[in-house]
């Protein structure tokens, strides 16, 4: 299994124990304490744990090799299993906002000032696991693994909006109980929209669409280089789990050699795949140069 898959697998083993452990100190901190907010806050820790899962599932079957019924690999359930987290997310974000207007529609008693702590915890843990699991995604270009990262994110958030939220009604006394019950509101439009906003490159994965610039110029400029190339074009770059597939039109002397060209194309994909390593295959089109 290539290294980089190997550190997104690691990366989704960690949050999802750490996101069990968060969980259950949530939900039993919530409920002696009163606090919905917090309850809901646990409730997105428990999506996290089944998006950890599914990210560590879709970068197991994205590194597969291609076979005869998936010639093309296997790449597609890395950006899937993004698109199922963010749905995860959306679908957890609906869910605490009909239980916090619930809950802001029935009188209930004012959050405990312990679980303030619970909170202040619950954020330290979630921003520093989610700063390393999008230092993972950035280095290994994985679609699902920065969805991850988001949600992790998106946990800290409501933790914040929690912690807010019950400050308010331990501040404010009788008549502000259900201030948590509005942060918990607040966080759910939050988790809502990073589970829309990572579904975006998530869909253009899923739909083969080119990727960043970034990626793309290199691998031109690296065929342009080799000696005997004289023009390129109709370059297409994909997506392919944590690589990309590249095809490419190269023009060269019409007096070439049918050996000599195919000589020359082998040398074409040497230079992209060393121009741009996660270039996992290349499938070079040779014509004759048209000046015209």
């Amino acid at each position: 299994m290539p290294d980089a898959t190997q550190r997104g697998i690691r990366s989704a083993q960690m949050g999802l124990v750490i996101n069990a452990f968060l969980a259950i100190a949530k939900l039993v901190a919530g409920v002696l304490g009163h606090a919905y907010a917090l309850i809901a806050d646990a409730v997105e820790s428990v999506a996290d744990i089944f998006s950890s899962t599914i990210v560590w599932g879709g970068l197991r079957v994205a590194a597969r090799d291609p076979d005869e019924a998936y010639p093309f690999g296997y790449g597609k359930a890395e950006p899937l299993a993004a698109v199922v987290v963010s749905l995860i997310l959306i679908g957890a974000a609906t869910g605490i906002a009909v239980k916090a207007i619930n809950e802001i529609r029935t009188p209930h008693h004012a959050p405990a000032a312990w679980t303030l702590v619970v909170l202040a915890v619950v954020m330290v843990v979630k921003w520093i696991l989610s700063r390393r699991v999008s230092a993972v995604a950035r280095d290994i270009g994985s679609t699902a693994i920065k969805a991850d990262a988001w949600h992790h994110l998106s946990d800290a958030i409501t933790s914040a909006a929690a912690f807010v939220g019950i400050s308010i009604a331990l501040v404010g006394g009788a008549g502000w109980e259900s201030a948590d019950d509005w942060a918990a509101l607040f966080a759910s439009a939050i988790i809502a929209s990073n589970g829309v906003l990572m579904m975006r490159p998530a869909l253009h994965d899923l739909m083969d669409r080119m990727p960043e610039p970034e990626v793309v110029e290199p691998v031109r400029r690296a065929a342009e280089s080799v000696a005997g190339v004289l023009a390129t074009e109709k370059l297409a770059v994909l997506r392919s789990g944590l690589g990309f597939r590249v095809t490419l039109h190269v023009q060269t002397d019409p007096a070439m050699s049918l050996r000599d060209a195919h000589v020359l194309s082998g040398i074409v994909k040497g230079a992209i795949c060393t121009a741009v390593p996660r270039v996992q295959s290349v499938l070079v089109h040779m014509e004759p140069f048209d000046q015209q």
